[in-house]
This record gives C-alpha cells, sequence and structure tokens, in this order.
C-alpha cells in the first residue's frame, strides 16, 4: 500500500546531476498545471542562498572581527526653551541664531560670537551653566557616531575638527593661560562637561589632530582640574572609558599621545591598558605593536611592568594574550618581570605560562631566572620547568650547570628556621632543596631516554646519616649520590 500511495519515496533515488556553475540552466515550466500524482515533488535538488554564499565565497578566507555595534539615532530639534529665557538678549539672539541654522560655516561664525560675548568684562557668569545647557542640547548630534575619518589624511583631520564646539578648544589654544578669558573658557567647558561627558575625549582628539593645537596637549590637564573631578588620572579614566564605548578606532588613535603627553598617569595604570586590550582586534593590536617598534608608543616602563603583567592574570584569554604582544614589542629585559613566575599556578594561568616559556627559551639562563623556575612547586602535570631545564640544558649546558651549583650551596648553607604561616612572603614560592630535587629529578626522567650530551642520571636518596664520597648531604634532607653526567654537569653538581 505504501508503494502504492507514496512512489516517490520507494523508487530509488536517481544518480546526483553535476552542475556547471558557469553555465546558467533557465528553469522552464509548463503552462500546463500538474497533477499532483504526476508531478507534485521535484527530483531538482533546492538551492538555498546560503548555499550560493557558500560557493561564491569558494576559496576565500573568511575573516571573523569583532564589530562595535552602532546605536540608532532618531534625529529630534534641539529643546533649549527651559534654558532660553534665562539668557541675556545678546545671548539669547545667538542661540536662536544656532538653533533656526542648519549651515556648519554659519554655526561656527554664530559660535565665535557667542565665545567674543562670554569673553567680555560685563558677561554674567551666572550665565554659564544656562548657556552651557543650551549648547550641550543644540550640539548633541555632534557627539554622535564616529569622530574619526574613515580616511586619515590632514585634510580629512583639520575637516573634522571644523565643528561649532571646536571653536571653544580654538580660542583656548589661542590663548597664554594667564590671560583671564582662558579660565572664563575653561569654566565653559567644566559647565559643558557635566552636562555632556563625551566632551573630554573630543578634547583630546582635538589637541590631536588640528594643526593649530600643536604642542598643547598640557591643556587637557588645565581643563581636568578645572572640572568638578579636579582630578587628571580620574578625568583622565573616565574621558578614555567613554572613547571606548564609542569609537574604538578612535582609542587606538589617541592612545600614543595619551601615554606619550601623561606618562605619570598611563604607564603604571593597568586599568588603561585593559580598557585597550579589551576591545581591540587582532590588526589593531599589529598597529599598537607597530607604534611601540617605531618608538611613537611607550606602554610599559621598568618600575611599574611587573604589578601591571600581575593584574593582567584576571583577565579575559584574548587580552592577556594581548598584553604579552604589547610587553614583547618593549626592549625591557625580561629579568625585570621574571618574578611573576612566584604567581603564576599551572592550571589558572597558562596565558602568562606559554608566554614566559617562548621568551625564556631565547635568553641566555642567569642565576635569578634558574632560581624562580626552580622555585615553582613541583607537580607531575606541570612541565614548565622541565621543559625550559631541558632547553637550557642542551643550549646553555656550563652555564646551566654554575647556577645550579651556586643554587645548591647556599640553600646548603642557608640557616633553616621556620617560617610564621602569618608571614606575607608564605603566599609566594620559596626555593628549597626538595624543589630543586624534584625539579631535576623530573629532567632526570625526561632525559633517560635520549642520547642528549648532557644526559643525567640522577638519584634521590634519603639520608642515611653516614657520610659517603661524592655524596651531597643536604642537612638532614635529601642527597645527591650517584650523579653521572658529562663536562660542566660534573664539576659543577658532582664536587660541590
Amino acid at each position: 500500500m505504501l508503494r502504492e500511495r507514496f512512489p516517490e519515496f520507494c523508487n530509488s533515488p536517481s544518480p546526483p546531476t553535476e552542475v556547471k556553475m558557469e553555465e546558467s540552466v533557465p528553469l522552464e515550466m509548463d503552462n500546463h498545471v500538474l497533477d499532483k500524482e504526476d508531478g507534485c515533488y521535484d527530483n531538482t535538488d533546492a538551492t538555498f542562498s546560503d548555499d550560493e554564499e557558500e560557493l561564491n565565497n569558494k576559496g576565500k578566507k573568511r575573516e571573523f572581527r569583532f564589530h562595535q555595534l552602532k546605536e540608532t539615532y532618531i534625529d529630534e530639534p534641539a529643546d533649549i526653551s527651559p534654558f532660553v529665557d534665562q539668557l541675556d538678549e545678546a545671548l539669547k539672539e545667538r542661540v536662536l541664531q544656532l538653533q533656526k541654522g542648519s549651515d556648519t560655516e554659519t554655526h561656527c561664525e554664530v559660535m565665535q560670537e557667542i565665545v567674543d560675548l562670554i569673553l567680555e568684562e560685563d558677561f554674567d557668569s551666572e550665565q554659564m551653566s544656562t548657556l552651557a545647557s543650551c549648547l550641550a542640547e543644540l550640539f548633541k548630534s555632534h557627539f554622535r557616531g564616529d569622530v574619526l575619518p574613515e580616511e586619515i589624511t590632514e585634510e580629512s583631520l583639520e575637516e573634522s575638527v571644523c565643528k561649532p564646539v571646536c571653536l571653544i578648544f580654538r580660542n583656548l589654544c589661542q590663548m597664554q593661560e594667564d590671560n583671564s578669558g582662558f579660565s572664563v573658557l575653561l569654566d565653559l567647558l567644566a559647565e559643558l562637561y557635566q552636562k555632556q561627558p563625551k566632551i573630554g575625549y573630543h578634547l583630546l582628539y582635538y589637541l590631536k589632530a588640528s594643526k593649530a593645537a600643536a604642542g598643547k596637549m598640557s591643556l587637557y590637564e588645565s581643563f581636568a582640574q578645572a572640572t568638578a573631578l579636579g582630578d587628571l588620572h580620574t578625568c583622565l579614566m573616565m574621558d578614555m572609558k567613554a572613547c571606548q564605548e564609542d569609537d574604538v578606532r578612535l582609542l587606538c588613535y589617541l592612545t600614543p599621545s595619551i601615554y606619550s603627553e601623561f606618562p605619570d598617569e598611563t604607564l603604571c595604570s593597568g586599568e588603561l591598558l585593559n580598557m585597550i586590550v579589551a576591545v581591540i582586534d587582532s590588526a589593531q593590536l599589529q598597529e599598537l605593536m607597530c607604534h611601540v617598534m617605531m618608538g611613537n608608543l611607550v606602554m610599559f616602563r621598568k618600575d611599574s611592568v611587573l604589578n601591571i603583567l600581575i593584574q593582567s592574570l584576571d583577565w579575559e584569554t584574548f587580552e592577556q594574550y594581548s598584553t604579552w604582544q604589547l610587553f614583547l614589542a618593549h626592549s625591557i629585559p625580561l629579568e625585570t618581570i621574571i618574578p611573576i613566575l612566584q604567581h603564576l599556578k599551572y592550571k589558572e594561568h597558562p596565558e602568562a605560562l606559554s608566554c614566559l616559556l617562548l621568551q625564556l627559551r631565547r635568553e641566555k639562563p642567569s642565576e635569578e631566572m634558574v632560581k624562580m623556575v626552580l622555585s615553582r612547586p613541583y607537580h607531575q602535570e606541570d612541565q614548565f620547568t622541565t621543559s625550559i631545564l631541558r632547553h637550557w640544558a642542551a643550549k646553555h649546558d656550563d652555564l646551566l650547570g654554575e647556577h645550579i651549583k651556586a643554587l645548591l650551596i647556599k640553600n646548603n648553607n642557608m640557616p633553616r628556621k621556620r617560617q610564621s604561616l602569618r608571614s606575607s612572603s608564605s603566599k609566594l614560592a620559596q626555593l628549597t632543596l626538595e624543589q630543586m630535587l624534584e625539579h631535576l629529578d623530573s629532567l632526570r626522567h625526561n632525559l633517560s631516554n635520549t642520547k642528549n650530551n648532557c644526559e643525567f642520571n640522577i638519584k634521590l636518596l634519603h639520608h642515611s646519616g653516614a657520610a659517603c664520597p661524592n655524596t651531597l648531604l643536604l642537612q638532614g634532607h635529601n642527597s645527591f649520590s650517584g650523579l653521572k653526567c658529562s663536562g660542566a654537569w660534573e664539576t659543577s653538581l658532582y664536587n660541590l
């Protein structure tokens, strides 16, 4: 019965036909309507739009990148009625001209007239807050969308700062700080900042992009001190955070200037670095690394880099990798940050460990490096110490042997005191003889089946209480015995 009612499903499928993509096959339909029994099922394979796109893009690399979502705004007419009547007649007339006009050039001319009015000696400063409310409402469209031009050229940058609100910035740049009008314009900007916080990073952009503001980046510090925040660091962090949320391209554009002009506020700030690496993509990361390599950007310095890298251990994986890439682009000696090994756990911090491992393999081992590597608590699953020791043993056997010999002597002669459990230093890994022997024994096992010319044959024996030739007694703990190796290892360890 099934075969009679549903012959299409029971017949053996016909072999697939090859379709050539180069030739377009027109679909012809009969003029008559097909009977349901004869033709309601068509054997032609259906082609969906996704399949066509996949075929067209075959052979092309598909790139998945984070694209910042842009807010959609509905343009509404500016409502300044609650404020405009509180202004004197001269200011009110200019503000209403701004509201009625639509031409940017006209707006700039009117805005310059407003600046001239508030710089007059008889200007009533009590109107400053009301004027700022009017300007914030009239210019709200200027703070929407991208600030940085798509194609960055001198012409496009100058065009991007030709906005009425930038007239205030330009007048500030043309004034001396001891000028009375300078503080008046700063007061206006401070009032505007309360109404429109985005004006902070727009000022930063103007000071970097405009030719008229060349060498005037210090004006931002005066602006920050004039705001209600009254603090450069707090104001800078808030403005960069607002910029990060609105325009990542602008954030990357401002980064070199921010770090170079305000080093005391930025080079010690893990907060700012996290803002950057949390939103950039791989292309923007590479661009920042190029700035570092060319000397245009310095994001770390020796006295603070270790603390920042420790802070980064709690960040997301890509943020950590980006941080390490930016660090490695600098010329900071690895010994500066090697103490971070004491904070790294092999299950919790694989990003930092993998970056450190690749960097350590390029370095000649110093005694401090060997000490920090051996100070890691021994875990059978943690191969970090064993892998780097094996690499050093193959490449720098003489040097590594001397360092291990020195560390063994120091630890053997060190008086043993019971540490208090409340001691803050007990939280960090401490180098002990037991740890050294455990790591060296792990290295011996790793090399036992190889023909490496620096082969180890280390046997760990419990102290029996009797001295014997060629045995290093480790003050009642474990002992080296039967050490068999060649070259520097025999000299350094066997003859202590």
